[in-house]
């Protein structure tokens, strides 16, 4: 158990806790949420001891041990597996003490311990720890050296989830995890005995690995049950009843304040004025404060091309001559929302680059419509941003006849306001730079947005602001993200990059996880006995049908609305052809360009009846094999 009784705490004269409390019982998971800034990691430092609070106190359980990952990610030149069985002092203290020590008392009790703490198990539970953080069985027997700083994090926290500490403090772990390690973590800490306090931005994890939510809100700590949706919903009616007792009161005040105005000089009516201003005087304003607003994110909207948008055929890529990923054959229309899954290094940030425009394939063929405009956001920030210039510069060599006026309302919509804007990009928090990047993604109508990773550094709130601005945006959409909510939110299409190719993923992210689960273990626990196999009669169960027939039936609805489209499309284009006004007052070859524009419409109305056509046959076979 932790008890946080009466916290007060301030960085550099800033308050940041003011008697806050809260009891967390053990075997608890929590989420811990609230605002960038607000002090989560401080309140982590104070449970850890590395701070002290300025008044209150922090009581932890007697006995218990304390698991975080270490700041400082191995090095050595010990392999993964090593490095996470060291993590468990313990028993490499016993293990080491069993084969110098002679005693044979001391040896007994050395391997009566060992065994007590399932010293024979150590192997295969860190190495499937490590399999399931993405690391295969050749990866976990190569050195830690040999690894980038984001992978050895990795191991970091593989090392402490096998060490087993009583109480688990994770501050955003999925930050260095792929999307397919943050659903093998959420399972791990759902199932876990440890007592779980989670500093976690990722909606998913909230929503499925904590049974609680610990809320820093107003330099106070309030434990809400449940999970992330059910904290919102609970707090949201809390809010909207202090708005409607506030109203209340204010309304009662001036009520009053009113009568005292009005007879306060009256002999007759004194002692009732006299009355209601000592009521005033105990009717204290009710401490309401709505949560500050989010900043939007904006994307304009890009002039309509006929489709496709991007097309290739038998596609290479790769760099200095070794190919990533081979023969891609697919096509992108300015109506697609497409997620890339896979574990990283299997090529999806490559992928992103060839249809961004940042890397050129190395054989086959790949066609661009000549007009797209393509967006791009960078997982790695400073790849993109130039150190030294201030986000106005950023904008300015963009756009150089902008006046000054204009380019900072542009950053102030886009949430860099004004005393952030003259700031050099290195002195910005991960959220500042990530909304700079999503502002010079957009700065050209773009008809593609590839986001690699866009919510590395933004909190809940901009995380759904970014969802609702993706959802209204009228281009394509091609995503790489660690976060399932957003890729639930804004994909309708998922593509799975694995072993050098791509191929549709036909399901949702739900079979994903099934499958990402059963794959890299524990995915077992998540599947019903009555959906495994087929029905012992040979027909397929209800889920597999549904499995089967759901893509199918989105492909078909797909190329229906996208014929819908082209019609629109040409028959804007007929009723300007239509207009005699039209060619008294365009040139030829404004009148030519616009035939030109109406033939391609009809060329691709033609492909698309054909992948209609193709859909609905596909459909109707597998309906009728049910």
């Amino acid at each position: 158990m932790i008890t946080l009784r009466d916290i007060d705490f301030s960085i550099a004269g800033r308050p940041l806790l003011v008697g806050a409390s809260a009891v967390i019982p053990t075997g608890r998971k929590v989420g811990v949420v609230g605002r960038n800034g607000t002090g989560k990691t401080t309140l982590f430092r104070m449970i850890r001891g590395e701070l002290h609070p300025d008044g209150g106190s922090i009581e932890v359980q007697p006995g218990l041990r304390l698991g975080g990952v270490a700041q400082e990610a191995p090095g050595t030149e010990d392999s993964l597996l090593d490095t996470v069985l060291m993590a468990d002092e313990e028993r490499a203290a016993l293990l080491a003490e069993s084969e110098t020590t002679t005693d044979p008392a001391r040896i007994a009790e050395a391997q009566e311990r060992l065994a007590a703490i399932d010293s024979h198990t150590a192997e295969a539970r860190a190495s499937a720890i490590l399999r399931g953080l993405g690391f295969d069985a050749e990866a976990q027997a190569r050195p830690c050296s040999e690894y980038s700083g984001g992978w050895r994090m990795r191991v970091a926290l593989a090392a402490v989830l096998f060490s087993r500490p009583d109480i688990l403090l994770l501050d955003e772990p999925t930050n260095y995890l792929d999307l397919e390690g943050s659903i093998w973590l959420e399972n791990f800490l759902a199932t876990c005995p440890a007592t779980v306090l989670v500093i976690s931005h990722d909606r998913g994890l909230l929503n499925r690995a904590v049974n609680h939510i610990l809320h820093l809100d107003r330099k106070k700590l309030t434990l809400y049950g449940g999970g992330y949706d059910q904290f919102e919903e609970v707090r949201r009616l809390k809010m909207e009843q202090t708005q409607a007792a506030a109203e209340k009161r204010d309304k009662a005040r001036a009520h009053m304040q009113s009568f005292v105005d009005r007879f306060r000089a009256k002999a007759s009516k004194a002692k009732q004025a006299q009355s209601r201003i000592k009521m005033l005087e105990k009717m204290r304003p009710i401490d309401f404060q709505a949560d500050s607003d989010v900043a939007p994110f904006s994307f304009p909207s890009p002039a309509e091309l006929p489709p496709p948008l991007m097309q290739a055929e038998h596609v290479s890529l790769g760099y200095d001559g070794r190919a990533v990923l081979k023969n891609l054959s697919f096509r992108i229309d300015q109506d697609d929302r497409i997620a890339l899954l896979g574990a990283n290094g299997q090529g999806k940030s490559t992928l992103a680059k060839l249809i961004s425009g940042r890397l050129p394939p190395m054989e086959g063929g790949w066609r661009v419509s000549p007009r797209m405009k393509c967006g791009f956001f960078a997982q790695h920030q400073l790849d993109e941003l130039v150190e030294g210039e201030t986000p106005i510069q950023h904008i300015q060599r963009h756009r150089p006849d902008t006046p000054p006026a204009k380019i900072r309302a542009l950053l102030a919509a886009g949430g860099i306001n004004a005393d952030i804007a003259m700031n050099p990009v290195e002195k910005l928090s991960g959220g500042q730079k990530a909304r700079l990047l999503m502002l010079l993604a957009a700065r050209d109508a773009p008809h593609t947005l590839v986001l690699d990773e866009p919510t590395n550094h933004l909190d809940i709130e901009s995380r759904e602001a970014l969802a609702l601005a993706l959802a209204e945006y009228e281009g394509a959409v091609i995503l790489i993200s660690h976060d399932p909510h957003l890729v639930e939110a804004v994909a309708d299409r998922l593509w799975l990059v694995k072993d050098g190719g791509v191929k549709p993923f036909e399901g949702d992210m739900d079979d994903y996880r099934k499958l990402l689960l059963a794959e890299r273990g524990g995915g077992g626990r998540l599947a019903s006995q009555g959906e495994k196999g087929r029905a012992k009669n040979g027909k397929r169960t209800q889920t597999e049908t549904r499995k089967i027939l759901a893509p199918l039936r989105a492909e078909v609805q797909k190329c229906e609305e996208r014929m819908a489209k082209l019609e629109g499309m040409r028959d804007q284009v007929d009723a300007i052809l239509m207009d005699p006004d039209f060619y008294q007052k365009s040139s030829k070859t404004k009148t030519e360009a616009l035939q030109k524009k109406r033939a391609e419409i009809e060329a691709a109305m033609e492909r698309a009846e054909t992948l209609w056509l193709a859909a609905q046959e596909k459909l109707e076979a597998e309906s009728a094999a049910v």
